[in-house]
Parts: structure tokens; C-alpha cells; sequence
């Protein structure tokens, strides 16, 4: 648990050292002096300063501070996956350096999203660990236990992933929704893409950054150049790259080993574009440099697939009605349900009822119509009542959140969604190699405008 002695002062008056006189022999009393002695013992100089270091402050990061105990278990945290990736330790105090950079990035964007007003709720936190508990097989419920079997501390792992959501939305605020394509660029993407083969291939990568500061002197320009080419050195003698990594890049992938993971052939950084796919296996690239600094990149694995996409449509049309303080909820089931009657019975024709009474203002100009589209468009009950119902059948009434409807199934079919996937695909993917290379130059822009003291 981590403590503060002086809770009530600025964080800059306890930055310092966090170090509080405990003495628990007894009762505690003023002492002559204004200090505290314990009742039954004499205020000697050794007892009045015998005192428990209960945490420690090793970096000041604006208003706030990174405590000991956080390094200390990142270290231990990072060690242990480090370990179990057989990725081969640098010297203790530069992983000590890597943890607390990353500790003091991620104290400026938790303090950037704060005065932002960005907070996640308890919902948005259960709904991804709903997720990481499905992605590993097991119940919600059983997620703590899982958790403390490897050592985990429940609460300790929400905290922490509430501040990663929170940084996410950080990130997609300040980096991702600014990044704008326009139909033109996208068109012109995929038609580069046509043919090519990087367009249905995926690569395995790993990453080394040799950071440069937006505003760096000449003279820190060659020495970063320097450490780069020396890193790049020693990548081609053989030395492990994950290990160099772990010890050198600037990138939030340091601590590992540079892993980029899998990525396909359009959502490659637009600085390797063209560089990756000419590589193999095993190849180490020659240096590159962009507005973030100098990089290496090594490609670990290929891998292509060219799986079509065929997804299951509907075509539906409905009737909507709502609620009021004239109609409440049997008075507007009964008149679905008339409605419903005289259109079986061919009294009344779906379309112009719908055009006359539906409450849905998107569909009833088109008699109701919602068009071909996929069950999973719509809210669960109204997509569970559709998918029950056979070709030209019309439900019973039935309620959603949005009000009472009647539905009619007008037919299925297997539709090839390729041609719109890829476009999708293709407009995420392009953002994506976009992405990487502004957030590193965002991150630094945040390092470089924060004050920050170091204290290892």
C-alpha cells in the first residue's frame, strides 16, 4: 500500500521523501520539545528519530509524483514476462530507467486526461474485463480467482486497466480522431493496393525507436543519429533484438522486446510500406528516419490469407407505434394488432399503413422498408423476433425500447460483403499506418512540455 505522511500538502512539499515517524509501543504524548514521546519512555535523540521509510518518491512529473512501490512492482511485473519470453535481461538499473520512463509517460497522459474531464465508469471497466475473461475461457465471476492464481491482486488489476482505458480515450481524443482521410485518399489507397503483394499478407515485426526530440539542436541530432547507428551495429553482429529493445528504443513497445505483433500489409506504417514487404524472414532493416526519430525494424514471420466475406442479410419492414399520455401500452399493442389482422386478412395493404401510422420516420416514407442488412443492425429483441419469423410472415406486437412493432420477414440471403469489408478494412488500415507514428510524436510533444524530475 502506498503511503503519503503529509496528505494535506501540496505534493511538491512531500516530493522529497514519504517517510513517517511510527512509534508503537504506546499511547504518543507531546514531548518537552514540541516533538512526541511514547508514555513510559524518555525522549532520547535515537527514539525520537527511529522512523519506518514506508515509500519513496523517484520521479516529480508536474503536480504528481511516481512512487517507488510502482517502479518496483513494473519491474518485478516486467522481469517475470521478460523471463518467460526467454528475452535475455538488460543491467538492472537500465530496465529500472526503461519502467520509470514509461511510468512518467503514463503520469503525464493520466494528468492530460484528467484535466480533460475524461473518466471511465464502472461500466466501461466490467465490459472489458467481460471481454478478457471471454478471451480466456472463463466466467466473469471467475476472473478474480483466475487472477489471484497467478498472483494477480483483483483490485490492483481494475485500477490499472481503468487507467489504460483511460489513456485509450486519450489517445483516440488527441491522436486518432484527428487524423482525417478524405474519399479521394482512401480511393487512391486502395487502388495502390490492387494487385500488390502486401494486400492480403501480414507481418510479424519487432521495433526499435531512437527517439529525437521536435526541437533538437543539431548536436542532439547526431548523437541520437550515433546511438542508432551503434544499436543497428550490434543488431547485425547478431545480438538479440528483443534484448536491444528492451534496453535501448524509445518506443512504448521497449519493454517487449519491440514486439509490433501482426500486421497486414496496408496497416504497415506508411514509413515501411515499402520497405517491409521486400524483406525475409529474419532480416533486420536498414536504418530509417522520420519525424520521431530513427528506427529499426526486424520482420519475424509472414503470413497471407485471402478468405472471402459472405455474411447472412435480412430484408425486413415494419410498423412502429409509441407510447403517450393518450395511448399507454394495451391500447397500442391492440391497434398493431388490427393493423397486423387486416393486412392477413387483405383488407389493408403493410406499405401504406406503414407510410400513414409507423412512428419510424426513416422507414415509413418507404412503406416500412429497413431494407437488406444484417440481424445484428438491430437491438436484441427486435433481432430475436425477426430471425424467428419465415419468409412473408408478420409477428405478433411486440415491445422494445424504441416502442411496439409489428415485423414481416420479406427474405434471407447470403451476401458476398467483400468489395464493402475491404473498403471498410481499407479506411481503418490507413488510419492505422497513420497512427503509430503520431502517437510517438504526441508522447513526445506531452514528455517535452512536462516538468519532470528524476530521483533513482
Amino acid at each position: 500500500m502506498k503511503f503519503r505522511c503529509f496528505p494535506g500538502l501540496p505534493l511538491a512539499a512531500t516530493a522529497l521523501f514519504a517517510l513517517c515517524i511510527s512509534n508503537s509501543a504506546g499511547a504518543a504524548s507531546p514531548a518537552p520539545g514540541g516533538g512526541t514521546t511514547v508514555a513510559g519512555t524518555a525522549p532520547t535523540r535515537a527514539h525520537a528519530t527511529r522512523g519506518v521509510t514506508l515509500d519513496r518518491v523517484v520521479a516529480v512529473v508536474n503536480d504528481g509524483v511516481v512512487l517507488e512501490s510502482e517502479l518496483d512492482a513494473q519491474v518485478a511485473e516486467i522481469t517475470q514476462r521478460l523471463r518467460a519470453q526467454n528475452v535475455a535481461l538488460p543491467e538492472a538499473a537500465v530496465l529500472r530507467e526503461q519502467v520509470l520512463e514509461r511510468l512518467v509517460l503514463e503520469e503525464v497522459q493520466a494528468q492530460h486526461a484528467e484535466r480533460a474531464g475524461i473518466v471511465v465508469s464502472d461500466e466501461q471497466v466490467n465490459a472489458a474485463l467481460q471481454d478478457i475473461a471471454k478471451r480466456n475461457n472463463v466466467s466473469f465471476d471467475q476472473l478474480p480467482q483466475k487472477l489471484a492464481e497467478e498472483g494477480v491482486v483483483y483490485a490492483d488489476y481494475r485500477k490499472n486497466l481503468r487507467r489504460e482505458i483511460q489513456r485509450q480515450m486519450l489517445r483516440a481524443r488527441d491522436v486518432v480522431q484527428r487524423i482525417n482521410i478524405s474519399p479521394r485518399e482512401l480511393d487512391q489507397y486502395i487502388e495502390r493496393q490492387k494487385n500488390t503483394a502486401s494486400a492480403n499478407t501480414e507481418y510479424n515485426l519487432s521495433h526499435i525507436l531512437i527517439a529525437v526530440a521536435q526541437d533538437a539542436s543539431p548536436a542532439q541530432l547526431a548523437a541520437a543519429r550515433k546511438k542508432a547507428e551503434d544499436v543497428a551495429a550490434r543488431a547485425a553482429k547478431g545480438e538479440p533484438f528483443n534484448q536491444l529493445a528492451v534496453t535501448y528504443s524509445d518506443s512504448q513497445t521497449a519493454l517487449e522486446g519491440g514486439a509490433l505483433g501482426w500486421l497486414k500489409g496496408p496497416s504497415l506504417p506508411t514509413f515501411l510500406a515499402d520497405v517491409v514487404p521486400r524483406m525475409k524472414p529474419g532480416q533486420i532493416s536498414e536504418l530509417l528516419q522520420t519525424g520521431s526519430g530513427f528506427h529499426l525494424v526486424r520482420l519475424n514471420e509472414v503470413r497471407t490469407s485471402t478468405a472471402r466475406q459472405i455474411v447472412k442479410q435480412v430484408h425486413l419492414r415494419h410498423i412502429l407505434l409509441k407510447t403517450s399520455e393518450v395511448e399507454d401500452d394495451a391500447t397500442v399493442q391492440q391497434k398493431l394488432a388490427t393493423m397486423r389482422a387486416q393486412i392477413l386478412a387483405g383488407s389493408a395493404d403493410f406499405a401504406v399503413l406503414a407510410k400513414t401510422s409507423s412512428a419510424d420516420p426513416g422507414s415509413a416514407v418507404d412503406g416500412g422498408d429497413l431494407g437488406w442488412t444484417s440481424l445484428d443492425t438491430f437491438v436484441p429483441e427486435f433481432a430475436h423476433r425477426a430471425d424467428a419469423l419465415k419468409d412473408n410472415e408478420i409477428s405478433e406486437p411486440f415491445k422494445t425500447q424504441f416502442g411496439w412493432h409489428i415485423v414481416q420477414m420479406l427474405g434471407r440471403r447470403d451476401f458476398d460483403n467483400t468489395a464493402t469489408a475491404e473498403r471498410e478494412q481499407a479506411y481503418a488500415q490507413l488510419r492505422e499506418s497513420r497512427v503509430d507514428e503520431a502517437t510517438e510524436i504526441w508522447l513526445q510533444q506531452l514528455r517535452d512540455e512536462a516538468y519532470v524530475e528524476l530521483r533513482l
